[in-house]
């Protein structure tokens, strides 16, 4: 329902089953329309937004007769996908809302009905005193990373995917001994999440493309793929890149290689003026353009 409730074309979409007559229908009824309310019969009796709330209708008409034209006779359900049931079985998708919210996400996106999507998970706030726990929320979102990649490669689409935290978390050196059960996974002997660390979390961007390797940068700033440096004690070095310190900065970096990716770095000055990563921004760019 996370898809098909959000791009329902109506029942016209059930009778006709020609994309091109549901848009030519809802096309006459949108101009039929618009005569109408040239009529000096038909108003809404609010003196000053009489025609304001006229012209909403207006768009009301158009918008529709253009999702009709973009959905009508599309299937967009995705567990109606077959590329999504060789990823996800149909009872992870009926059981599991992480799984079904990102099957949703992906569809959307990979299918050009989105420009982009945001996956949020929660309870990654995991310091729990093991550390099975941290351990089964971060395989969980390794699936759902997962998952999109391989769609991806099914649908022959490159896709960016941006991985990103409030913060992260600590351990005091105590060991979590738990043994994996079944498709539950145990502490094996790894530190046990203690408390709140907001000077170790780092954020990534993973890019597939399916007709060749991305391509990485190599600048002052990029050092084998990584922008910004740890110190010797895990804490991230806040002077190493605008974005270390900075969550502004930091959406300006991704956004920075996403353009560089789609070989628009030259426009983002231009796009985003107030910017904040300095006249030569171009050093934090980590990806070349898609080929």
């Amino acid at each position: 329902s996370d898809v098909t409730g959000m791009v329902d074309g109506g029942e016209l979409t059930a009778i006709l089953s020609n994309p091109a007559d549901v848009t030519a229908v809802m096309e006459s009824m949108a101009r039929i329309t618009h005569k109408k309310l040239k009529l000096d019969t038909v108003t809404t009796g609010l003196v000053t937004r009489d025609e304001v709330v006229k012209d909403l209708v207006r768009c009301g008409y158009l918008k529709a007769a253009e999702l009709a034209d973009r959905f009508a006779g599309r299937e967009v359900d995705p567990t109606k996908d077959t590329n999504i049931l060789d990823i996800f079985t149909a009872d992870e998708l009926e059981n599991d809302g992480e799984f079904r919210k990102t099957a949703s996400v992906m569809k959307m996106v990979l299918n050009g009905y989105s420009a982009g999507g945001c996956i949020t998970m929660g309870g990654y706030d995991y310091h729990t005193g093991d550390r099975r726990t941290g351990e089964n929320r971060d395989l969980r979102a390794g699936r759902c990373i997962g998952a999109c990649l391989n769609y991806a490669q099914k649908q022959g689409k490159p896709l960016m995917i941006y991985v990103y935290s409030d913060g992260s978390v600590a351990s005091n050196g105590m060991r979590d001994d738990t043994a994996d059960m079944g498709t539950i996974l145990g502490g094996r002997g790894k530190g046990v999440w203690t408390g709140d660390n907001s000077s170790t979390a780092c954020s990534y961007m993973l890019v597939y493309n399916p007709t060749a390797k991305p391509t990485t940068l190599v600048t002052p700033s990029v050092i084998g793929r990584q922008l910004g440096r740890f110190s010797a004690d895990a804490s991230v070095v806040t002077s190493s890149s605008p974005a270390a310190n900075n969550v502004n900065l930091l959406v300006n970096t991704v956004l920075l290689n996403y353009m560089s990716l789609n070989g628009d770095i030259g426009q983002f000055a231009s796009t985003f003026p107030n910017h904040g990563l300095g006249s030569a921004f171009d050093q934090y760019a980590a990806f070349g353009p898609l080929t």
